[in-house]
């Protein structure tokens, strides 16, 4: 098997290169590349209308779409760029914005959608400010599509039981839950994730119990250990093992929703928009419902910035023009509003009407509000995915086991960042 990895490795380069680059064919027509960075089986059947719509509409125009699965995407697209293979256009992701923008990899669209009259003025505010503080020149790299947004996951049947409403404010929550705990009947008001992925959920709830809206005041300095926001933590952490299993210590996705699907023993459980088609599956839709992150108690709906997906027009693209109608297609409201709808994300484009999905209509008046506060999570420091997994997860664990006081978490924690987000002003002469 080793003797041959070389040559598995060069027929997986030239099946990635045969899809790449854009030129004009025998027949006329501009030949364009898309790569489909998140593909799969349910993917791809949605690009692919989208793609068979845009040809109808510009018959001229040819676009070759190459699915690359999201573990593969970045390796990929970090190959092409070096051997000159890039696509003309691709579905980004902010997560991996500022490399591409580093290698200078891709064309800034600012001017492109402010002479669109289908795209100018039409993004939400807050996702357009997320794609643009990824990188230090503030412009914009990719056209925006959609983004996530965080649910709170909740057992329908248990809270008619209890005449209970989904919460509008965290004092709610909290009530809710521990009316909710019965730990004799094996039934747990919340289930915390203790494990993998654990920091941005504890972080989506400790900002939105504290209403503070800015991740880094007007000096740089981290606002995680603004007093409100240990007072939050404290809380939170408070429902590990009285409101929750004691297995929580250890939760990941997959453990939170076999105990909330499966096993049913759970009340509420945070994640996002995604996991929507596996609590339907398990549960149906007589028994699951989602309500937003609450409002603070002062009033105050502060939510996270979830990653934006967008499209994004690569520099070596030989067929700019065609290249950028095609984002620009996928973008407006008739298919942009599919894509979203398809893929059970928030669309960016505001003229897109109200999805039929309770879930999505839901995050979308929250997101759309205009009192709506979205705290920027620092996705452009290098480090933050470093600090919040390696460092933080651990740490975190302590905090629920109490061998680790929220102040001192949060105090060590907010030095990490404000001294990587000096790092970055400085390399960046100060932006």
């Amino acid at each position: 098997m080793r003797r041959h990895a070389p040559i598995a490795a060069l027929a997986l380069a030239a099946t990635v290169l045969a899809g790449c680059g854009s030129d004009t064919g025998s027949d006329g027509k501009t030949k364009i590349t898309f790569w489909d960075t998140n593909a799969g089986p349910a993917r791809t059947p949605i690009w692919q209308h989208a793609i068979a719509e845009f040809e109808k509409a510009n018959p001229t125009i040819d676009v070759n779409y190459v699915g690359v699965p999201i573990a593969q995407a970045p390796q990929k697209i970090d190959t092409a760029i070096a051997g000159g293979g890039v696509p003309d256009v691709a579905d980004i992701s902010t997560s991996g914005l500022g490399n591409l923008v580093a290698q200078k990899a891709l064309e800034p669209v600012d001017e492109r959608i402010a002479a669109n009259p289908a795209l100018n003025g039409k993004f939400n505010e807050a996702l357009v400010a997320t794609v643009k503080n990824i990188v230090p020149d503030h412009k914009t790299y990719i056209i925006p599509l959609s983004t996530n947004a965080g649910a709170f996951w909740y057992r329908k049947d248990w809270f008619k039981e209890a005449g209970l409403e989904p919460p509008k404010t965290w004092s709610e929550f909290f009530t809710a839950v521990d009316k909710l705990t019965k730990p004799s009947e094996n039934r747990f008001g919340f289930t915390i994730r203790g494990g993998a992925g654990s920091i941005a959920q504890m972080l989506e709830v400790v900002y939105g119990q504290s209403g503070i809206t800015e991740f880094f005041d007007a000096s740089g300095k981290a606002t995680l250990n603004d007093p409100r926001n240990v007072t939050a933590l404290e809380k939170y952490a408070g429902l590990y093992k009285k409101n929750t299993p004691e297995g929580d210590l250890q939760n990941d996705y997959v453990k939170m929703v076999a105990q909330f699907d499966t096993a049913g023993s759970i009340a509420v459980m945070q994640h996002n928009l995604g996991s929507y088609q596996d609590h339907i599956k398990a549960l149906g839709p007589d028994k699951v419902a989602s309500f937003s992150v609450p409002k603070s108690d002062s009033g105050v709906q502060s939510v996270l910035s979830n990653p934006v997906g967008g499209v994004g027009v690569f520099s070596g693209s030989e067929n700019k023009e065609a290249a950028f109608k095609l984002a620009e297609f996928f973008a407006a409201k008739d298919m942009g509003g599919y894509i979203a709808e398809k893929s059970g994300v928030i669309p960016a484009n505001t003229d897109v009407p109200p999805s039929k999905a309770a879930h999505i209509t839901e995050a979308q008046r929250v997101m759309n509000d205009p009192a709506t506060k979205v705290v920027q999570m620092p996705y452009h420091l290098p480090e933050f995915n470093e600090i919040t997994k390696t460092w933080a997860e651990p740490l975190f664990q302590k905090v629920l086991l109490g061998q680790l006081t929220a102040k001192d978490f949060l105090d060590q924690f907010a030095a990490k960042l404000t001294a990587a987000q000096a790092a970055y002003k400085q390399r960046n002469g100060g932006s």
